[in-house]
Formats: structure tokens, sequence, C-alpha cells
């Protein structure tokens, strides 16, 4: 019923609404807190290290092999990390942590890290 009214004054804000609603019941149903919320509905942490990333790598002149990118790679993540900031609400990340581990197996979608590319 929201969305439907939103939809009536704008488009855009109305499929927002629909492509975040599904997370936000999510983290309400793991009870994660107000603090934490909101710092995991946004991707600005994600966003800001590739960013600092793309920007340390745009100096390296030539990729000699795959294992040369990764070396590269790594090196660069160890220097950005310097600048990482906690995220608000990371003392509730161990409350989270447990409540993900409640959940039924089939209820997880995060893929192995074998899997992920």
């Amino acid at each position: 019923k929201v969305v439907e009214h939103l939809r009536t004054l704008s488009e855009a804000a109305a499929k927002s609404l629909e492509e975040a609603f599904e997370e936000t019941l999510t983290l309400h149903r793991l009870g994660v807190s107000d603090l934490l919320r909101r710092s995991l509905r946004t991707t600005n942490a994600i966003e800001n290290n590739f960013s600092l990333t793309r920007r340390a790598c745009r100096n390296v002149k030539r990729w000699r092999s795959g294992e040369m990118a990764w070396r590269w790679a790594g090196a660069v993540l160890l220097e950005v990390e310097k600048r990482f900031h906690r995220i608000k609400g990371y003392r509730d990340l161990g409350a989270l942590l447990s409540a993900l581990g409640r959940l039924p197996d089939e209820a997880t979608v995060v893929a192995p890290r074998d899997e992920v590319a």
C-alpha cells in the first residue's frame, strides 16, 4: 500500500523502496540494532574501499602477470586499511553473527568463499 501511494508521487522512489524492502525486513527480523542497521543499509564503506584501491592502482603502469596483480591488490588493500573507520554499531556485529548462525541452512544466501568471483 505504501509503495502504491509512493508510486503516484515518484516512480523512482517506489522502485527504491521495493528494492530495499526485503533487506530492511531481514535486518529487523534478525534484531539488528538501529545504529548498525543504518551502517549496513548503504554500500558506502565498500564503495570507499573500491575508490581508494582504484586510486592507488592507477599508478601501476605494467601488470606483468596475474600473480603480480594479486600482490599489488594485497599491498594496496593493506595500505587502504589504514584509512578504514569503524562502522557505527560495530559492537553489535557479534549479535548479528549469532542471529545469522540461528538461521536454517536453506535461508542462508551467502555464497561460500571459493564460489565468489
